[in-house]
């Protein structure tokens, strides 16, 4: 039996200094509270253990009482520095705080002031019967707080802090009923011996389980987790286009992989992507904490409990790789969707050319056949045509060239506008002067169904040459499209400048709203009406926005379609 016990307290010997080097080690690595009440813990520990091997149980010197003094001066402070090590994660009230520290004081004053220590077989005193009690009184409590500030704390942990904070809790309880049955069974021979270092060293083995457990129980403990993460990693490898579909697919997987509360997920520009969070019954707590991790082209922001970077530093590093992985999915998505937009952008204009190239066929071949035609008629039969004759065929053929030249110029207004080498130099004029000149020269005899309703004294900063384009297109289309009577109006408000065209015709059918001023596009209605280019409003809206501006359309009330041409107020005069 006294064997037993020897090779028992050897192995105790041997756990608890490595517990020591352990928690050292982890406190040179993190260098935080936390790690450094722990490393303060188990040192002390591991202290009471080796310096029990030097002192003799009956010592004899000076320095031997007072290193027996010194041992249990720190065998009493091990539970208190276990305590503080869980206030470094969620501080306890200021009274309890204040309890315990006086307590403890006393209980080292105590200590220091006991007459003596008796030996092993000698009766105790009262007096150090009493300071026996207290001793394992203040064990016991420390102890009981440490177990369950610990163990409720682990609930809703992930698998590896949940288990390692189990351990602790276990430890802390069973180094406690090691100290009592030493305590009061001092007489009890061997076998209570036994028991005893049987006890502690159990309690080594869950502080050791709790404090680093090795790779094999953490997998063991993450086998839950890892399949999720396992899952979520393959996720990302399969193709998906759509960036909310891969915060879909991991964001749930990282929040449980570290026990996070919730889990967002942000752009370069701070939008969110994609957030996870847990049921609101769990969803904050006072404990709970934020941090960043970078990743490519965003952000992940994770509120999670505060114990998760000392117990779950593993799970941390693995939410850090998934991350990464996240960030490359999402680079990938945005890169895919790049390229569809490119492919549609090629497809769009290659429909555009198409379209360029017919209409052009199509309004060029009509004007130059016409004017060929004309020309030919005037050619072969000049001799046998009368003036009245002549003169309507050179009239029809300078109609034909008009609308040719027409055409050239809106082509080459929007390369010029495209190419930005428009040159954009602001006036001041009156509007109502320049409009009603606009409005009579493109009406003609059709001016008496036009109403311009702008205050004389209004004016205006713009380009004279962009602005006279883009009201004779206004005009001219609400003459073409719309029916009478049409109104022009313009004023000032919400600091800038809105002109309106309105008519009172069919308005612009909704399904062709959103390419209204697409280049080339006209719609069924229109087509079939009047002949164009569906190049008018396209050109009419560039020059706007070469404004700083735009052209906006809205149905009218009760009928017909209302054109607002809205540009920057102009600066106050000098």
């Amino acid at each position: 039996m006294k064997q037993a016990v020897q090779i028992v307290d050897l192995v105790n010997l041997v756990a608890f200094t490595g517990l020591g080097a352990i928690a050292v080690t982890q406190w040179r690595r993190r260098r935080d509270r936390a790690a450094a009440w722990a490393a303060a813990s188990f040192v002390s520990i591991a202290f009471v253990v080796l310096l029990g091997r030097l002192v003799p149980e009956e010592p004899d010197t000076l320095l031997e009482h007072a290193l027996l003094r010194l041992d249990v001066v720190v065998l009493l402070l091990f539970p208190y520095l276990l305590y503080r090590f869980t206030t470094a994660f969620h501080p306890a009230s200021p009274r309890l705080s204040r309890i315990l520290d006086t307590v403890t004081s006393l209980l080292v004053v105590w200590t220091v002031a006991l007459p003596s220590f008796p030996p092993e077989g000698e009766p105790r005193s009262a007096f150090f019967q009493a300071y026996v009690i207290a001793f394992v009184l203040h064990w016991a409590l420390l102890s009981v707080l440490v177990a369950v500030r610990l163990w409720r704390a682990g609930r809703g942990q992930p698998g590896v802090a949940r288990r390692r904070m189990e351990m602790l809790s276990f430890a802390a309880a069973a180094i406690t009923i090691s100290i009592v049955i030493v305590a009061f069974a001092p007489d009890a021979g061997d076998g209570a011996a036994l028991v005893s270092g049987v006890v502690a060293g159990l309690s080594a083995l869950g502080f050791f389980l709790g404090l680093a457990p090795p790779p094999v129980v953490r997998i063991l403990w993450r086998q839950r987790e890892q399949e999720r993460l396992q899952h979520a990693v393959a996720s990302l490898m399969t193709f998906t286009t759509s960036r909310e579909e891969i915060a879909e697919r991991v964001l749930e997987p990282m929040a449980a992989l570290v026990g996070a509360r919730s889990v967002t997920l942000r752009d370069e520009s701070g939008d969110i992507v994609g957030s996870h969070q847990v049921s609101a019954r769990v969803a904050q707590k006072s404990d709970d904490e934020e941090f960043e991790l970078d990743v490519p082209g965003g952000t992940l922001i994770v509120c999670s409990s505060r114990y998760a970077p000392f117990f779950g530093g593993e799970e941390l590093r693995l939410l850090r790789t998934l991350a990464g992985l996240t960030g490359l999915a999402l680079d990938r998505s945005r890169l895919s969707a790049q390229e569809r937009e490119a492919r549609v952008a090629l497809e769009r204009a290659d429909a555009l050319k198409s379209d360029f190239v017919a209409l052009a066929a199509h309004e060029l071949r009509s004007p130059v056949a016409t004017a060929a035609g004309i020309a030919q008629t005037l050619t072969r039969h000049r001799g046998r045509i009368d003036e009245a004759k002549r003169i309507e065929l050179e009239e029809a053929m300078a109609s034909q060239m008009q609308r040719l030249a027409l055409l050239v110029d809106q082509l080459l207004d929007l390369t010029r506008l495209d190419a930005e080498v428009v040159p954009i130099e602001p006036q001041r004029f009156h509007v109502r002067e320049r409009v009603e000149g606009l409005v009579a020269s493109a009406a003609g005899e059709a001016y008496a169904g036009i109403e311009v309703r702008i205050d004389p004294e209004l004016e205006t900063d713009a380009d004279p040459n962009a602005f006279d384009r883009i009201v004779s297109n206004l005009v001219t289309n609400a003459l073409r499209y719309g029916t009478p009577p049409i109104v022009v109006a313009a004023r000032q408000v919400d600091r800038h400048f809105r002109l309106t065209v309105e008519d009172q015709g069919l308005g612009v059918p909704p399904e062709f709203v959103a390419n209204l001023f697409e280049r080339f596009t006209r719609s069924s209605e229109s087509s079939e009406r009047v002949a164009g280019t569906g190049l008018g409003l396209a050109i009419a809206r560039s020059y706007a926005q070469a404004h700083h501006g735009d052209l906006i359309y809205e149905a009218a009330e009760p009928s017909g379609a209302r054109f607002q041409l809205v540009l920057p107020a102009p600066t106050s005069s000098s």
